[in-house]
């Protein structure tokens, strides 16, 4: 049996992610902020340096190996919502569980990470660059402060291109793929959960959530992100490494047929 961890677990692509894998006969450790009845394992704030540690404890104390890592825990970019927490939560949560089980993935001998992107890293243009930058150079002080300059709005895309960059920065490093340990990415459109839910109440956002274009005419649901999750994770995805998957309808495509722009965030180097 293999064990995974997925983060943001209680809900949404988590929720659907840990569901998919425990139907394929997976054993999943599940962190998230709050457990209530969910039944969620490890229960820790990851905005913090205390709960990354204690989330990265939990999983050790019941496994020695990891096979799997998706940390899919988020806070999206809705207007009110506190950027600076934003970054902490969507970047700095997520890069700190992959680099504290870093020995437990080796263990496993081809292991999986997938991140949470967005396909707002292409799709919304004008997202703030120094933000992206200072996570890509692992300085959560500077991120925290650029972020508290713009609305998190524009931050969440810089959240998730910072990802996105970072599994392909790393991904082919010898500490990572050189050690069979695989980071690649998802980058999600518009998927009905409760975090879209509650973005439709967005006075500024709402009206875009369901107007946003795409080849099948409708939202993409979270099920659909977990398939192409657990296809990453598993053996037949053994040569994808540092991908960045689209899974939007077309939206991305369709906005971008040729070439995407908002990749270019400057020095990425930390």
């Amino acid at each position: 049996m293999k064990t995974y961890v997925v983060s943001g677990a209680a809900s949404g692509i988590g929720a659907a992610t840990t569901a998919l894998l425990r139907e394929q006969g997976g054993r999943v450790i599940t962190i998230d902020r709050r457990a209530g009845d969910t039944g969620v394992d490890i229960e820790v704030d990851l905005a913090t340096a205390e709960g990354r540690a204690a989330a990265v404890a939990g999983v050790r104390e019941r496994t020695d190996v990891v096979h799997g890592l998706v940390p899919a825990a988020g806070i999206a970019g809705r207007t009110g919502t506190d950027s600076a927490l934003l970054v902490s939560v969507n970047f700095f949560g997520a890069v700190a569980l992959v680099r504290g089980l870093h020995e437990e993935l080796a263990r496993a001998a081809g292991a999986g990470v997938v991140l949470l992107a967005s396909n707002s890293i292409t799709g919304m243009p004008g997202w703030n660059a120094p933000v992206a930058q200072a996570c890509l150079r692992d300085d959560e002080p500077l991120a925290r402060a650029e972020a508290a300059k713009v609305d998190a709005v524009m931050v969440y895309p810089s959240s998730k291109a910072a990802l996105a960059w970072w599994a392909r920065r790393e991904g082919v490093r010898p500490e990572w793929g050189g050690r069979g340990i695989r980071l690649n990415s998802v980058a999600p459109g518009a998927t009905e959960t409760p975090m879209v839910e509650e973005m439709r109440a967005d006075p500024l956002l709402g009206p875009a959530i369901d107007a946003y274009p795409n080849a099948i005419g409708r939202l993409g649901r979270p099920e659909e992100v977990a398939a192409a999750i657990g296809f990453l994770l598993s053996e037949p995805a053994a040569n994808i490494v540092g991908a960045v998957l689209f899974v939007d309808g077309g939206t991305d495509a369709m906005l971008h047929p040729i070439s995407p722009p908002g990749w270019e965030v400057g020095p990425i180097e930390p």
